[in-house]
């Protein structure tokens, strides 16, 4: 059964532990701007949403690719970059309707968000609870729609607009 990372927007801080956690994990380093999720912040006022690839039904990045790198897994639903494959076009980068595929210049190949391997260290290391990794078929869509709707609708009611 596919898995998914569940974002709630009301619970999320902007620390960016996310970042560093995701950073850590695939170099070995601690560099947010390497990190294969991101904290969109919003200022005013203060709201905060992670953003990481959501593993498309039919994936556009994959669909652009020349080259064939980018697969989605039929089993686990996670979609990855075939390194040896990926000839750094960027292609796939432009396709992505939500940035979540970016262009590591140093490996010169497209790198993304896979759940590392089904183990997230998002999840591990946010402090709030804010990401979860649950089944894709698990309940809960209506009501996280609806948790987002009412985190919207008080921050549009405190200061007149998002």
């Amino acid at each position: 059964m596919s898995k998914i990372l569940w974002m709630h927007p009301d619970k999320c801080t902007g620390c960016k532990l996310c970042e560093v956690a995701c950073s850590f994990k695939k170099y070995d380093e601690i560099n947010p701007s390497k990190s294969r999720i991101s904290t969109v912040i919003y200022e005013s006022p203060p709201f905060y949403v992670a953003m990481a690839c959501p593993q498309c039904d039919d994936p556009w990045c994959a669909n652009a690719c020349p080259s064939a790198a980018l697969e989605k897994n039929p089993e686990d639903g996670i979609v990855r970059v075939n390194e040896d494959r990926c000839v750094g076009c960027k292609m796939c980068v432009l396709a992505c309707p939500f940035g979540a595929i970016e262009y590591a210049p140093e490996e010169k190949i497209a790198v993304k968000c896979d759940y590392c391997e089904g183990q997230p260290e998002c999840v591990e290391f946010c402090p709030t609870a804010a990401l979860e990794f649950k089944d894709a078929d698990e309940g809960g869509a209506g009501q996280k729609k609806r948790s987002l709707a009412d985190t919207l609708r008080k921050a549009y009611m405190e200061g007149g607009s998002l």
